[in-house]
C-alpha cells in the first residue's frame, strides 16, 4: 500500500464523511490512528471533523505541521481540509510516510474558484501522492454532470473572480461541471445543459 495519499473532490463529494469513516473503522480495528485539520478551519468545531451529513471524530488542530511529531504508536494519519496546509507541511508529510513508514492520507479541495490548485494539493501531486478522486454530481437544476469546479459568489450573486482562496464555508460556493462552470465564470455559451 502506498503510504501518501490524497482524495480529493469538489465541496460535497463526501471527503470529510468518508474520514470520518475511516478514522472509526480503524479505531473499531485497534490501528492507532490519528486525526489532524488546519487550525484555520473553525467552521463547526475546534476540536473535531464535523461532516455536513452530521457524522464527526475528534482531530487535532494545528496552524502547521512544523512542530508536529506522530506517537509511537500510530500507523495512520488522516488529514482533513489539506489545501489548508502550506507546501512545506506536505514535505513533513512525506517525511513521516517514509521516515516512519505510516501511512498518511489527506482530504481536500484540488483547485480553488479560480482554477488553480492550491498550493499544498500542488506538492502533493508534485511528490508522488497516491489520487483518489471522490465524485459528486453538478450541482445547477437538472445537471447530473461530474462536479470538477467550484464558483464562488458574492452576497448579490455575483461570481467572485479575484481575492482570497482560503475562505471557509460553502453558502457562497457552487460546485459546478465544467460546462457549467466554463458558461458561467468565462461568460461562454454552451449547447445543452
Amino acid at each position: 500500500m502506498a503510504n501518501l495519499h490524497f482524495h480529493y473532490g469538489t465541496m460535497g463529494s463526501s471527503k470529510s464523511a468518508q474520514l470520518v469513516i475511516t478514522a472509526y473503522n480503524f479505531n473499531q480495528n485497534g490501528t492507532d490512528t490519528e486525526v489532524l485539520k488546519p487550525a484555520f478551519d473553525t467552521r463547526f468545531s475546534n476540536s473535531e471533523i464535523v461532516s455536513r451529513i452530521g457524522i464527526k471524530t475528534p482531530a487535532v488542530a494545528l496552524p502547521n505541521l512544523n512542530t508536529y511529531t506522530p506517537k509511537p504508536s500510530t500507523k495512520f494519519i488522516l488529514v482533513d481540509e489539506v489545501q489548508f496546509f502550506t507546501p512545506s507541511d506536505i514535505d513533513k508529510l512525506v517525511q513521516i510516510a517514509d521516515g516512519k513508514n505510516i501511512i498518511v492520507m489527506c482530504y481536500g479541495l484540488m483547485v480553488d474558484s479560480n482554477e488553480q490548485l492550491f498550493p499544498a494539493s500542488k506538492r502533493l501531486i508534485e511528490v508522488g501522492a497516491k489520487l483518489h478522486r471522490m465524485e459528486s454530481c453538478c450541482q445547477m437544476p437538472g445537471c447530473t454532470k461530474l462536479a470538477t469546479h467550484h464558483l464562488r459568489f458574492d452576497s448579490t450573486g455575483r461570481v467572485i473572480r479575484a481575492g482570497d482562496q482560503f475562505a471557509l464555508g460553502d453558502s457562497n460556493y457552487k460546485s459546478v461541471c465544467r460546462q457549467h462552470f466554463n458558461a458561467i465564470y468565462h461568460n461562454q455559451k454552451t449547447k445543452g445543459r
